[in-house]
């Protein structure tokens, strides 16, 4: 092989993926943010314009990240995650509020936001912590610590009112499991889960008495006893989150929030309420939901979505862009899409599995986990599956931070991967 031929050689399949789907969502957040009959395409006062120059940057960034050699990411690892906290930390004295959150810098005419970032520091951390040679996943010490490194920019991402941000940081459980975290861990978070809904729906009491019910049969059942502490222990926790999800329900979260899970759950009763925090909260998704089920089989074609053109989803080029897939390429365009985000994420995976690198193959994981937390919520939430929570659609949504975070998150792993390729 000649040295030359070594800087070209990457995974072009992920590469190509990448540039589809890059290209079609500037082709709908196009279709979502004109105005009027003519188009100037290089009118960049426009979405679509600026997302162009976004663009544009982004491939000048790609060659940025495949130009530093592959072990700069890892033995640099730390600092680069230290710098993402720091750009955290920094909002809190400098930084611009936009709709309630606090998560932008705002730099001449445009906007910064570090937690698009902070999401690839974080996988390289916790990439380089559980190949370090003296970590063991299935000690808790090294539990406890890892756990750390995942919530440290997700509690600063939280206190800055970026609750969709933060949820994605829950995506690093599926890198854990991978490395071997033991399995109990798995049916925790399920408990959790339901003790959580539990409390929410049917009120404190009612959740512990029915939770002391199951843990005291289940304990008197099992041929071997263990000791009336453990069912002891296990009420006490289940009363603890009984009682802190209710605390942090009603004096935490900010009333729309408070409104989306009360609809998602139907904690509400009040008809005549319910009915406003329909029109309220929903009414992005329900013009979401018209605008996909307009489309049909085929779609209505480019440019002519008359719901998406009439301007009917608010900020559709942001986080409903995929209902402009739905209507101006119907089924058959939303499908597609699908699929493309599904042959990645596979790819990302089957790349992955092939490292020889442990550092690599985790951080190939967190980026697959990360991707697909991202296109799982934000297409749930555009249909109507899960409550509006408020992340982009990788790659597809408006905006130079998500963009370029998501690209620096893809193009890591694709220098990583050339090691492996480029091996003689």
């Amino acid at each position: 092989m000649r040295q030359t031929d070594r800087y070209f050689k990457f995974d072009w399949i992920t590469i190509v993926l990448f540039l589809l789907l890059v290209g079609f969502g500037w082709m709908n957040i196009l279709s979502a943010s004109h105005i009027g009959e003519s188009i100037d395409y290089f009118d960049f006062s426009q979405p679509y314009g600026k997302q162009l120059i976004f663009i544009l940057l982004t491939f000048l960034l790609i060659i940025l990240l495949l130009s530093i050699e592959a072990k700069f990411y890892e033995r640099f690892s730390s600092i680069i995650y230290l710098i993402g906290l720091l750009s955290l930390v920094g909002l809190f004295l400098f930084g611009k509020n936009v709709n309630g959150a606090t998560s932008w810098y705002g730099i001449g005419g445009m906007t910064i936001q570090p937690s698009e970032f902070a999401k690839a520091a974080t996988a390289l951390a916790v990439a380089k912590y559980i190949s370090d040679m003296n970590t063991d996943i299935k000690s808790f010490k090294d539990q406890i610590r890892l756990c750390i490194i995942i919530a440290l920019p997700a509690i600063l991402v939280l206190l800055q009112n970026d609750a969709g941000s933060t949820l994605v940081y829950g995506s690093f459980f599926f890198v854990l499991y991978r490395e071997g975290l033991p399995r109990i861990y798995l049916s925790i978070i399920v408990i959790l889960g339901l003790i959580s809904m539990a409390a929410l729906k049917f009120g404190s009491l009612i959740t512990i008495a029915s939770t002391s019910v199951l843990i005291f049969t289940f304990h008197f059942l099992r041929k071997k006893r263990p000791s009336i502490i453990q069912p002891i222990a296990m009420l006490l926790a289940a009363m603890i989150i009984t009682f802190g999800v209710n605390f942090f329900y009603q004096k935490i979260l900010q009333p729309h929030q408070q409104d989306r899970i009360s609809l998602w759950l139907r904690l509400e009763k009040d008809p005549e309420k319910i009915e406003q925090m329909r029109r309220d909260i929903l009414y992005n998704l329900y013009e979401s939901e018209k605008a996909i089920s307009a489309g049909g089989f085929k779609g209505k074609g480019f440019l002519e979505g008359t719901r998406t053109t009439g301007k009917f989803v608010p900020e559709q080029h942001t986080d409903y862009i995929f209902s402009t897939v739905g209507e101006e390429w119907g089924f058959l365009g939303s499908a597609l899409v699908v699929i493309v985000f599904v042959l990645l994420l596979l790819r990302i995976l089957r790349l992955a599995e092939l490292q020889k690198s442990q550092f690599s193959r985790v951080y190939g994981y967190s980026v697959a986990s990360i991707l697909f937390f991202h296109f799982m919520i934000n297409i749930g939430m555009v249909m109507g599956l899960i409550p509006t929570i408020g992340i982009p659609l990788p790659f597809f949504s408006y905006g130079g931070s998500g963009l370029w975070g998501f690209t620096i998150l893809l193009f890591i792993f694709i220098k990583l991967d050339s090691n492996r390729i480029n091996e003689w």
